[in-house]
């Protein structure tokens, strides 16, 4: 593998914090609350397939707020041709980088070369990673697991990266599990094989000049400090949005900057004029509130936050004043940043 300087992100990107993107929740209403709470932190989309982006409806798909930059659109897909096309989409659309899915274990995915099962064809991500970068700007970068059923030694996931990297990608966001793609749920996938993170630290120690970005179990700021000793960034996955009040430490701990916000109050207030916003649309106040009820985990009062929007956000007409009244459950005078 040819060895070049180390990789430089588009110009205001950093990856050093990310929140990987996850089906069903990374939806443009939890990114806007996320940015509510960092400023710094790269988001990510869904993954969105390649055949849904070119033959359904494509600004519904790449629909976001300008608020929510740094973004990344992370694809599904394997065919070369269709992956230029869509990296061309997310350029046109103002995204900050491409990524492509190689880690997601579902059959519904392998069924169409979507996913984990690529890592099982490292020429073919090639493939598919030199066409979307010559058809874009944008950084492609790829996020795998660390090897799927029979393809799970240290001398396969070596292979994998240095064929991929000499098609150009320069950064590898790598899950530290395997996939086991036959006999286990995606769910499953998430949670029963065993995390290797000493595997992800020996990838960016044997490859230095690559950008190697760790993700998978991590829940702890703390925890993102011990990774970030020997890796070059943190993706976090379900701790951050099932508490999202965690990402309001990031900037101060990761970029020494000031957090936006000093309570889960002013988070929620912030997001209130998007909210009218998309109500005005049309959107079920339900399809919102979803991303919300995380917010005040761990608090007096959050309990009956989370009960006053599963049992009102769905009545027809639905509006403000359901948020309003549950956040009114929860003190405000013991929130801060430091908690």
């Amino acid at each position: 593998m040819s060895q070049t300087d180390t990789p430089q992100p588009k110009a205001g990107i950093s990856r050093r914090f990310s929140v990987a993107p996850m089906m069903d929740w990374t939806t443009t209403h939890y990114r806007y609350l996320a940015r509510c709470l960092s400023r710094r932190a790269l988001l990510y989309t869904e993954m969105v397939t390649t055949g849904a982006l070119i033959h359904g409806d494509t600004a519904r798909f790449l629909r976001h707020d300008p608020t929510e930059y740094p973004l990344a659109l992370q694809l599904g897909g394997s065919e070369p041709g269709e992956l230029a096309h869509c990296a061309r989409l997310a350029e046109q659309y103002g995204f900050d980088e491409v990524n492509l899915n190689v880690g997601c274990p579902s059959d519904r995915v392998q069924n169409n070369m979507i996913g984990a099962c690529l890592m099982g064809y490292p020429q073919k991500v090639a493939e598919g990673v030199r066409a979307m970068q010559a058809a874009t700007n944008l950084p492609v970068t790829v996020k795998h697991r660390i090897g799927i059923d029979g393809r799970e030694s240290w001398e396969d996931l070596c292979s994998f990266i240095e064929t991929v990297a000499e098609a150009g990608c320069r950064t590898f966001i790598v899950h530290a599990r395997i996939a086991i793609l036959n006999g286990l749920s995606p769910k499953e996938n998430r949670e029963i094989p065993p995390l290797k993170y000493d595997w992800v630290y020996r990838l960016k120690a044997r490859y230095p000049n690559l950008e190697i970005i760790i993700n998978g179990g991590i829940r702890t700021i703390d925890e993102c400090h011990e990774h970030l000793a020997h890796t070059d960034g943190v993706m976090l996955g379900r701790e951050a949005y099932h508490n999202p009040w965690l990402l309001a430490q990031v900037d101060a701990e990761f970029f020494g900057a000031e957090a936006p916000v000093n309570s889960r109050h002013q988070a929620l207030r912030a997001m209130l004029p998007f909210i009218e916003s998309e109500l005005s649309r049309g959107v079920y106040l339900g399809h919102i509130s979803r991303h919300l009820l995380g917010l005040f985990h761990g608090c007096p009062g959050g309990r009956q936050f989370r009960r006053h929007l599963s049992e009102n956000a769905h009545k027809p007409g639905a509006g403000l004043e359901v948020i309003e009244q549950a956040m009114a459950r929860v003190p405000e005078q013991s929130l801060a940043v430091a908690e």
